[in-house]
């Protein structure tokens, strides 16, 4: 029915099952990975499962590749990548190699960034191989609770998810992937949304995720892209305007 389909739109529902905790007075999303939830807190403790800040939910020991541990605070100050990844999937292996580049020419820059692996590798032996390979910090393995709780927080539905945060710890972007993908010299990092974007394969995927205006140009050569990107940029950015003043994502 109608209705179905603008609740699996309004919550960005992508596989089933799911389930969503809203506010009831506010309707405002309280927790988007609820089925985490009944699993990891079962006996209803944390009820009712608002969302923590993130320094919160990270808190305690971090892992280098090299074995070293390093204290979640260190994060403190940086914008942060938190990556969710696993070396079983094709899509995230191919990323990391694409990340671990921009990881290098983003701190050669001299900007502070650093990047949080999340596993979802199905044995440490797994984690541990992957993780040779990446420069960043990680969240033990061994640490499945709160491996669990970044899962919750962001409301993860697939990987490889790259969601990119600020000094404070708010989300700028949960489009890491297809931002790396689509910008491999980091000019634009650290990826502060666009009200219009051009479209690609690497960012067709937000297609998926709600209602989208596709405006098709007949070519680049005359200028017609550069004008309508005009056209509609000021539309856009109303739009986004008015779901930022409610606090809800566009």
């Amino acid at each position: 029915s109608v209705l179905q389909l603008k609740l699996w739109n309004k919550y960005r529902v992508s596989n089933i099952p799911s389930l969503i905790f809203i506010d009831a007075s506010t309707g405002k999303v309280v927790c988007r990975n609820g089925l985490l939830v009944i699993r990891d807190d079962p006996e209803g403790l944390e009820f009712p499962w608002g969302p923590k800040p993130f320094s919160e939910v990270v808190a305690g020991p971090l892992l280098r590749n090299n074995g070293q541990t390093l204290d979640s605070s260190a994060l403190e100050g940086s914008h942060v990548g938190v990556y969710f990844s696993a070396h079983w999937c094709p899509p995230c292996r191919s990323l990391t190699r694409v990340l671990v580049e921009s990881y290098r020419k983003i701190k050669e820059a001299g900007q502070k960034f650093e990047i949080l692996f999340v596993s979802a590798d199905r044995s440490e032996d797994s984690f541990k191989q992957y993780f040779s390979e990446m420069p960043w910090v990680a969240v033990p393995y061994a640490d499945e609770a709160r491996r669990s709780r970044l899962n919750r927080l962001y409301g993860i539905q697939g990987i490889p998810t790259l969601i990119v945060l600020d000094s404070q710890g708010e989300v700028i972007t949960r489009q890491g992937r297809v931002e790396v993908l689509n910008d491999v010299e980091c000019r634009e990092f650290p990826w502060h949304p666009k009200p219009v974007l051009e479209l690609t394969d690497s960012n067709a995927v937000q297609l998926n995720e709600g209602p989208c205006l596709v405006l098709f140009v007949d070519s680049e050569d005359d200028g017609e892209s550069e004008a309508a990107k005009q056209l509609i940029q000021p539309i856009a950015e109303k739009i986004i305007a008015k779901y930022k003043a409610k606090d809800e994502e566009a």
